[in-house]
């Protein structure tokens, strides 16, 4: 049985009944790509985040940084503004709480605050960064991304995707582990749609399986809503519910461990069907 140990919560992996982790994105920003604007200000942040509570949530992933294709910077004082209040009204929410977050600053001040994970879409490239968690125990999404927001979409190219990504995975947990990072705090993240065409996201669907036997991490998935269900299925975001939830039950039949989704109860409700017939 594995185990991905964050913070306050311990995740027993690959059991025979369980289905993967569900960690719900809750984006107090007035401009991500899907529900920017929705819930940037505190009250409305904190109904949806019980709304994610009751249908079944495990994680709740806070970010205050837009890290849409074109995405400019955002300065570290706004970005405490947007997080640092969300984290406080729900650390005692009987959830795990996670902090997606680029800037080592604001891990620290997150991880004071009592936040269980630090999802770092910049993979914990940076020494500051690693210094940030290393001493804590909180849990850590090592993510892939080919260059920054800014620019990651305008040409992405690789000669063999899953490898590359891969070994820059293993780079970074090798990296973390000089700081002294356990392994069972670590999950890594492919890293969908950050410097991918919609091509190479397939290749990485079709060998998701090998992300975990390699890295010995748990695997997390992100692609809710994103323009690769978009250019599936020919929707705008508003309509990808159903193709998200699609996608979310093949990763699980890949070996995703974690799926990050905007959808909670349609996600928890399909995975919980998908695992009572799977071994029919």
């Amino acid at each position: 049985m594995q185990i991905l140990s964050c913070g306050r919560f311990q995740f027993r992996l690959n059991q025979p009944q369980s289905i993967p982790i569900v960690m719900g994105i809750l984006n107090v920003t007035p401009d991500s790509f899907s529900d920017g604007g929705r819930y940037q200000h505190l009250d409305q942040a904190l109904n949806h985040a019980e709304k994610m509570i009751r249908d079944g949530v495990d994680i709740i992933d806070i970010g205050g940084e837009s890290t849409r294709p074109g995405a400019t910077p955002l300065s570290l004082q706004e970005e405490l503004d947007r997080v640092m209040p969300a984290i406080f009204a729900l650390r005692d929410c009987g959830k795990a709480l996670s902090i997606d977050t680029r800037k080592p600053e604001v891990m620290r001040e997150a991880v004071i605050a009592g936040v269980d994970m630090v999802n770092d879409v910049g993979g914990f490239g940076l020494l500051a960064a690693r210094e940030a968690v290393a001493q804590s125990e909180v849990g850590l999404c090592v993510m892939h991304m080919q260059n920054t927001p800014s620019d990651m979409q305008l040409q992405p190219q690789y000669k063999d995707v899953n490898r590359e990504i891969i070994d820059f995975l293993r780079e970074k947990i090798a990296l973390l582990a000089t700081h002294g990072v356990a392994r069972e705090r670590i999950c890594v993240d492919p890293g969908f749609g950050f410097g991918k065409t919609l091509a190479h996201n397939i290749e990485i669907f079709e060998q998701l399986g090998s992300y975990s036997s390699e890295l010995g991490a748990a695997v997390l998935v992100g692609v809710s809503r994103k323009s690769m269900i978009g250019a599936l299925t020919g929707k705008p975001i508003e309509q990808r519910m159903a193709g998200s939830v699609a996608a979310a039950l093949f990763a699980a039949k890949q070996g995703a461990h974690l799926i990050r989704v905007h959808d909670v109860a349609e996600t928890v409700d399909a995975l919980k069907v998908w695992q009572a017939f799977r071994k029919l």
